[in-house]
């Protein structure tokens, strides 16, 4: 591999470790993508418990500080991290036992209670995962390798996550019980990327706490606030990631609805536009990755929040522009071919903006505790922002939840602008 060559051992060693990891990620995930639509389509669950199994994914977030602090005082990351790994995702075999799916009723409600309870805590380990991502990559990157190395790390994640999408859709087409085999598959294979994370070496040296986990978290409040208080350019930045997570959570489960009630897709199309998306990120993963090093995180985020807009434009266009051709049992929706052209372009730039832009306005040491500020944000308004979206959609349709969510985007992108010019990045 021709990138290795340029690199220092250091590097090299936490690139290869990174790639595997990512490429465990990436197989997994996959097969999670079509995990809302299996809750609606076959479980048969509530637009409601629709929005908690989205919000799920992001509402934990609001204790990252809890985790940062835990994760400080702990002498051995490596072993926390394991633990954390085998006590969250390892729970998806249950799914293995789930009774199978009767075509017009779904399963009980209790099986609904059960299949959020266990994602509620497959996704629990993002809180101490993804900030030690930051922690272990940004010790062994140089910086000016920090978001090229990250940008084909997350090429791999995508190609394997693509190939693992198609491969569940077919699956679940064929017979909507599938989920039982792959679930737990998901769950082992969490682990293990997991343990093959914590392989690269930790150089950030345990200090034994000097003070009780309540004050300590107090204290872990308060650097939230003086950081967003005295940085004013990663505020702004932080401001435009509340813009548009408010415009992405509100419509997600919306869309998920929109695939399933509007126009009647099949599995197998799903995957097939998560796909299409997925070529498209692909292709512009190694250039964003390159870009964000070398442009300030506002002005590429004004490309990451126009693309989603544009993404729920034409998606909402749909409902009123309905051709389609029908090739193979898909249905290509014209407009939402558009769709997933923006959406490509979002789905490229934002792995790489919301994973390390929060890095491009601290110090090395100071990674965590950025990132972990920008984690409780995101926790923050997954609160409210996924029940809001379906309770408009219940209320007025379609149409003016997607309208909501381009506003707030709209906004997001002016206040960028307005940042970057008036409060350039100065290190």
């Amino acid at each position: 591999m021709q990138i290795l060559q340029k690199l220092n051992n250091t590097e090299q060693k936490a690139f290869k470790l990174h790639l595997f990891y990512s490429s465990i990620d990436g197989i997994a995930r996959g097969a999670l993508i079509l995990n809302e639509f299996i809750f609606i389509k076959s479980l048969k669950g509530s637009n409601v418990q629709l929005a908690f199994l989205f919000q799920f994914s992001m509402v934990v977030f609001l204790f990252a500080m809890l985790a940062n602090e835990i994760m400080r005082r702990y002498p051995n990351r490596k072993k926390l991290l394991r633990t954390v790994g085998i006590l969250t995702r390892l729970p998806l075999v249950v799914f293995s036992l789930f009774p199978v799916v009767n075509p017009e009723t779904g399963l009980s409600p209790k099986f609904h209670i059960l299949f959020l309870g266990v994602f509620l805590l497959f996704y629990t380990s993002q809180i101490a995962v993804i900030p030690s991502i930051n922690q272990y990559l940004k010790g062994n990157y140089r910086h000016s390798n920090f978001g090229k190395l990250f940008g084909y790390s997350t090429t791999i994640n995508k190609v394997l996550m693509m190939i693992s999408t198609f491969s569940v859709g077919l699956l679940l087409d064929w017979d909507a019980n599938s989920y039982r085999l792959f679930y737990p598959a998901v769950g082992i294979l969490g682990v293990v990327s997991i343990f093959q994370l914590t392989k690269i070496d930790f150089k950030q040296k345990f200090e034994p706490p000097k003070k009780p986990i309540t004050k300590a978290l107090e204290d872990s409040f308060v650097r939230i606030f003086n950081i967003l208080k005295t940085n004013k350019p990663f505020r702004h930045l932080e401001y435009g990631f509340l813009l548009y997570g408010f415009a992405w959570m509100s419509t997600h489960a919306v869309i998920t609805i929109f695939y399933k009630e509007a126009v009647d897709l099949n599995y197998s199309s799903v995957a097939f536009y998560n796909n299409a998306y997925n070529i498209v990120a692909i292709a512009l993963l190694p250039l964003f990755g390159k870009l964000i090093g070398k442009k300030d995180p506002r002005r590429f985020a004004i490309l990451t929040f126009g693309a989603l807009m544009m993404f729920i434009v034409f998606t909402g266009l749909t409902e009123y522009y309905t051709s389609f051709h029908e090739v193979w049992k898909l249905k290509l929706y014209h407009m939402l071919l558009i769709a997933v052209i923006f959406n490509g372009i979002f789905m490229g730039s934002m792995p790489i903006l919301w994973g390390i832009g929060s890095s491009y306005f601290c110090e090395p040491h100071e990674a965590a505790d950025y990132q972990s500020v920008h984690l409780f944000l995101t926790g923050a308004r997954a609160l409210f922002a996924p029940i809001i979206g379906i309770k408009l959609y219940e209320w007025f349709g379609f149409s003016i939840t997607y309208a909501v969510g381009v506003g707030f985007l709209t906004i997001a992108m002016l206040l960028m602008i307005y940042s970057e010019k008036r409060f350039p990045k100065t290190s």
